[in-house]
């Protein structure tokens, strides 16, 4: 007997029997026969480059974040610290992740797939019988990237917090607001965890372009906070100044991210393009010719 709506389908039972129509339960998905079935495809490499981009976006708020609250113009050791410690919180955070995710202790994933947008939003898919009653068939239909991203969320809070103030005490004799990241990043965290409940779907298919916006947004920003705009100025601190040349680098890195997820390996040529175009056209843009 077919189920209504998208996703309801019949879990089974003892004695070879099933359900009543319904949502399927977490891992497992409708096939064609309206049966639910356990979910054992592996993730696909666009699903690796999305929780790839999950893992991203948290190392950029937490260096901003340092950055901003810290205003250090050169590298220090106490600087470097905090960075490392921040990459250590997120690389621990996503291991773990991936540990706890089925087959747990492997670092394979089983996962549901996704075939379209609407397989994020199955709650709005929920079918209504005789115009009366609403089928409830709400599920994690992408399993399990959904729940994968929010967990990784808890786990860097966990460890921010766990390690974070620990290192902050060793560099506050040198860096006084160093702890303001932190308090920062609490606010950012849950912010994330909304943005990612909400729009998960649409940012599932979009990353690779926003990984492209960001990078050549991040990339401005950076210039534009140079005192001097000067062609020359601009050139030589990019290429003499280790702090300038991570932050570059670093641009460019996540711009040749977005460029590899939507699979355009040609155009990885444009990736110092950004930077090279706000060098050669700062002084066309600089308010002292008005």
């Amino acid at each position: 007997m077919k189920c209504p709506g998208l996703y309801c389908g019949r879990m089974p039972l003892e004695n070879n029997t099933f359900s009543e129509c319904g949502a399927c339960d977490r891992g497992w998905k409708r096939n064609e026969e309206h049966l639910c079935e356990p979910c054992y495809d592996n993730l696909v490499l666009y699903d690796w480059l999305f929780l790839a981009f999950a893992i991203i976006v948290p190392l950029l708020i937490h260096s901003f974040l340092i950055d901003y609250t810290t205003q250090q113009r050169k590298f220090s050791k106490e600087i470097i610290f905090l960075y490392l410690c921040a990459v250590a919180e997120v690389g621990i955070s996503a291991i773990l992740t991936v540990l706890l995710s089925e087959p747990m202790l492997s670092f394979k994933i089983y996962s549901c797939g996704v075939n379209s947008l609407s397989d994020w939003y199955t709650y709005f898919y929920n079918p209504t019988l005789r115009f009366e009653k609403t089928l409830t068939c709400t599920q994690e239909r992408v399993y399990p990237l959904q729940t994968m991203v929010l967990v990784f969320y808890v786990l860097c809070v966990s460890f921010m917090l766990l390690f974070r103030p620990l290192m902050n005490e060793k560099c506050k004799p040198k860096i006084e607001k160093s702890s303001l990241a932190i308090y920062y990043a609490l606010y950012a965290f849950p912010l994330l965890a909304i943005i990612h409940s909400i729009f998960g779907g649409l940012v599932y298919f979009a990353f690779p372009y926003l990984s492209i916006i960001i990078s050549c947004a991040a990339n401005a920003g950076h210039f534009a906070m140079k005192l001097d705009q000067s062609m020359k100025s601009l050139f030589i601190t990019s290429i003499m100044d280790i702090r300038n040349i991570i932050i570059i680098v670093g641009n460019w890195i996540l711009f040749s991210f977005g460029i590899i997820s939507i699979k355009k390996l040609f155009l990885l040529f444009l990736t110092p393009v950004p930077s090279i175009f706000y060098i050669v056209t700062s002084k066309y843009t600089s308010p002292e010719i008005y």
